[in-house]
Protein backbone atom coordinates (compact mmCIF):
# COMPACT_ATOMS: atom_id res chain seq x y z
CA UNK A 1 0.00 0.00 0.00
CA UNK A 2 1.36 3.61 -0.69
CA UNK A 3 1.31 5.81 2.40
CA UNK A 4 1.72 9.67 1.64
CA UNK A 5 2.19 11.51 5.14
CA UNK A 6 1.84 15.46 5.06
CA UNK A 7 1.12 18.02 7.97
CA UNK A 8 -0.21 21.62 8.09
CA UNK A 9 0.84 24.22 10.55
CA UNK A 10 3.55 21.76 12.22
CA UNK A 11 6.37 20.66 11.27
CA UNK A 12 6.75 16.43 11.45
CA UNK A 13 9.45 14.94 13.26
CA UNK A 14 10.65 11.62 11.90
CA UNK A 15 8.79 9.29 14.83
CA UNK A 16 5.94 10.94 14.21
CA UNK A 17 5.90 10.35 10.76
CA UNK A 18 6.89 6.61 11.31
CA UNK A 19 4.28 6.17 13.96
CA UNK A 20 1.18 7.41 11.75
CA UNK A 21 2.51 5.44 8.71
CA UNK A 22 2.76 2.13 10.90
CA UNK A 23 -0.78 2.46 12.39
CA UNK A 24 -2.30 2.66 8.44
CA UNK A 25 -0.20 0.45 6.75
CA UNK A 26 -1.29 -2.22 9.75
CA UNK A 27 -4.49 -2.27 7.86
CA UNK A 28 -3.29 -3.36 4.70
CA UNK A 29 -3.60 -6.80 6.42
CA UNK A 30 -7.05 -6.99 5.37
CA UNK A 31 -5.95 -6.57 2.11
CA UNK A 32 -5.14 -9.31 -0.16
CA UNK A 33 -2.58 -8.91 -3.61
CA UNK A 34 -5.69 -7.75 -5.47
CA UNK A 35 -5.80 -4.65 -3.80
CA UNK A 36 -1.77 -3.91 -3.97
CA UNK A 37 -3.04 -0.22 -5.84
CA UNK A 38 -4.59 0.96 -2.74
CA UNK A 39 -2.90 3.55 -1.09
CA UNK A 40 -3.44 6.16 1.93
CA UNK A 41 -3.19 10.05 2.32
CA UNK A 42 -2.80 11.24 6.11
CA UNK A 43 -2.84 14.78 7.25
CA UNK A 44 -1.14 15.81 10.83
CA UNK A 45 -2.69 19.12 11.41
CA UNK A 46 -2.52 21.15 14.17
CA UNK A 47 -4.99 23.81 14.82
CA UNK A 48 -3.87 27.31 15.51
CA UNK A 49 -7.14 28.49 17.05
CA UNK A 50 -6.98 28.72 20.65
CA UNK A 51 -10.95 27.87 21.16
CA UNK A 52 -10.17 24.36 19.81
CA UNK A 53 -9.54 22.52 23.27
CA UNK A 54 -8.06 19.52 21.06
CA UNK A 55 -5.98 20.92 18.53
CA UNK A 56 -4.03 18.13 17.14
CA UNK A 57 -6.31 16.25 14.25
CA UNK A 58 -5.28 13.70 11.93
CA UNK A 59 -7.17 12.81 8.37
CA UNK A 60 -7.02 9.78 7.06
CA UNK A 61 -8.24 9.14 3.36
CA UNK A 62 -7.63 5.08 1.93
CA UNK A 63 -8.03 4.41 -1.15
CA UNK A 64 -9.28 0.71 -2.67
CA UNK A 65 -10.52 0.11 -5.68
CA UNK A 66 -12.69 2.74 -5.91
CA UNK A 67 -13.80 2.35 -2.51
CA UNK A 68 -12.82 5.75 -0.60
CA UNK A 69 -12.61 5.40 3.14
CA UNK A 70 -12.14 8.44 5.63
CA UNK A 71 -11.72 8.50 9.44
CA UNK A 72 -10.60 11.67 10.98
CA UNK A 73 -10.22 12.05 15.01
CA UNK A 74 -9.05 15.23 17.07
CA UNK A 75 -7.44 15.30 20.33
CA UNK A 76 -4.84 17.22 22.71
CA UNK A 77 -1.88 14.90 21.73
CA UNK A 78 -1.25 13.87 18.35
CA UNK A 79 -0.02 10.11 18.90
CA UNK A 80 -3.52 9.96 20.72
CA UNK A 81 -5.28 11.42 17.67
CA UNK A 82 -3.08 8.92 15.39
CA UNK A 83 -4.11 6.05 17.78
CA UNK A 84 -8.23 6.71 17.37
CA UNK A 85 -7.94 7.74 14.56
CA UNK A 86 -6.36 3.64 13.53
CA UNK A 87 -9.35 2.43 15.59
CA UNK A 88 -11.83 3.97 13.36
CA UNK A 89 -10.11 3.36 10.22
CA UNK A 90 -9.67 -0.31 11.02
CA UNK A 91 -13.47 -0.65 12.48
CA UNK A 92 -14.57 0.89 8.75
CA UNK A 93 -12.15 -1.06 6.51
CA UNK A 94 -13.68 -4.79 8.70
CA UNK A 95 -17.04 -3.39 7.71
CA UNK A 96 -15.85 -2.97 4.02
CA UNK A 97 -14.32 -6.19 3.85
CA UNK A 98 -17.36 -7.68 5.68
CA UNK A 99 -20.01 -6.54 3.40
CA UNK A 100 -17.71 -7.73 0.16
CA UNK A 101 -17.90 -10.87 1.66
CA UNK A 102 -21.25 -10.92 2.00
CA UNK A 103 -21.96 -9.48 -1.23
CA UNK A 104 -19.90 -12.15 -2.66
CA UNK A 105 -21.59 -15.40 -1.44
CA UNK A 106 -25.09 -13.64 -2.29
CA UNK A 107 -26.40 -12.64 1.41
CA UNK A 108 -26.61 -8.93 0.65
CA UNK A 109 -30.33 -7.76 0.23
CA UNK A 110 -32.00 -5.87 -2.92
CA UNK A 111 -31.90 -2.11 -2.70
CA UNK A 112 -35.30 -0.46 -1.85
CA UNK A 113 -36.87 1.56 -5.16
CA UNK A 114 -38.27 4.51 -3.45
CA UNK A 115 -40.51 7.27 -5.29
CA UNK A 116 -38.57 10.44 -6.55
CA UNK A 117 -38.23 13.38 -4.08
CA UNK A 118 -40.39 16.04 -4.45
CA UNK A 119 -39.40 19.13 -6.70
CA UNK A 120 -38.32 22.33 -4.47
CA UNK A 121 -39.72 25.55 -5.84
CA UNK A 122 -37.00 27.96 -6.21
CA UNK A 123 -38.53 30.67 -3.60
CA UNK A 124 -38.52 27.93 -0.81
CA UNK A 125 -34.66 28.03 -0.76
CA UNK A 126 -33.29 29.98 1.85
CA UNK A 127 -29.48 29.49 1.99
CA UNK A 128 -26.70 29.41 -0.43
CA UNK A 129 -24.00 27.15 -2.24
CA UNK A 130 -20.67 27.55 0.10
CA UNK A 131 -19.15 24.82 -1.15
CA UNK A 132 -18.03 22.57 -3.98
CA UNK A 133 -17.05 19.52 -4.36
CA UNK A 134 -16.16 17.68 -7.54
CA UNK A 135 -15.33 13.68 -7.55
CA UNK A 136 -14.89 10.76 -10.01
CA UNK A 137 -17.41 8.80 -10.72
CA UNK A 138 -16.68 4.87 -11.19
CA UNK A 139 -19.62 2.89 -12.29
CA UNK A 140 -20.99 0.28 -10.08
CA UNK A 141 -24.24 -1.03 -9.07
CA UNK A 142 -26.85 0.45 -6.51
CA UNK A 143 -25.66 -2.32 -3.86
CA UNK A 144 -21.85 -1.08 -4.47
CA UNK A 145 -23.42 2.89 -4.21
CA UNK A 146 -25.13 1.52 -0.97
CA UNK A 147 -22.13 0.12 0.41
CA UNK A 148 -20.44 3.34 -0.25
CA UNK A 149 -22.79 5.57 1.45
CA UNK A 150 -22.15 3.76 4.55
CA UNK A 151 -18.97 3.38 4.78
CA UNK A 152 -18.49 7.27 4.13
CA UNK A 153 -21.28 7.69 6.63
CA UNK A 154 -23.43 9.75 4.74
CA UNK A 155 -26.88 10.24 4.02
CA UNK A 156 -26.74 9.71 0.53
CA UNK A 157 -24.34 8.65 -2.66
CA UNK A 158 -24.21 9.97 -6.11
CA UNK A 159 -23.10 7.23 -9.06
CA UNK A 160 -23.45 6.31 -12.19
CA UNK A 161 -25.00 3.32 -12.72
CA UNK A 162 -23.06 0.43 -14.10
CA UNK A 163 -26.52 -0.66 -16.01
CA UNK A 164 -27.32 2.22 -17.59
CA UNK A 165 -24.72 4.36 -17.50
CA UNK A 166 -27.33 7.13 -16.20
CA UNK A 167 -26.03 9.59 -12.92
CA UNK A 168 -28.37 7.84 -9.45
CA UNK A 169 -28.54 8.44 -6.21
CA UNK A 170 -28.71 6.59 -3.24
CA UNK A 171 -30.00 7.34 0.15
CA UNK A 172 -30.63 6.25 3.06
CA UNK A 173 -34.53 6.55 4.51
CA UNK A 174 -35.73 6.86 8.29
CA UNK A 175 -36.85 3.48 8.58
CA UNK A 176 -33.00 2.04 8.00
CA UNK A 177 -33.34 0.98 4.02
CA UNK A 178 -32.05 2.41 1.03
CA UNK A 179 -33.97 4.54 -1.57
CA UNK A 180 -32.58 4.65 -5.01
CA UNK A 181 -33.37 7.36 -7.59
CA UNK A 182 -33.07 6.98 -11.11
CA UNK A 183 -33.86 9.80 -14.34
CA UNK A 184 -36.65 8.49 -16.06
CA UNK A 185 -36.56 7.64 -19.64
Amino acid sequence: MDIAVTGRNLTITEALERYAFEKVDRVSKFFDDEHSDARAEIELIHERNPAHSEPEVVETTLFINGTVLKAREAGADMYASIDRMYDKLERQVRRYRGRQLDRWQGQREKVEVAEPAPVVEEDDIEGRIVRTKQFHMKPMSAEEAALQMDLLDHAFFVFTSADTGDINVVYRRRDSNYGLIEPAR
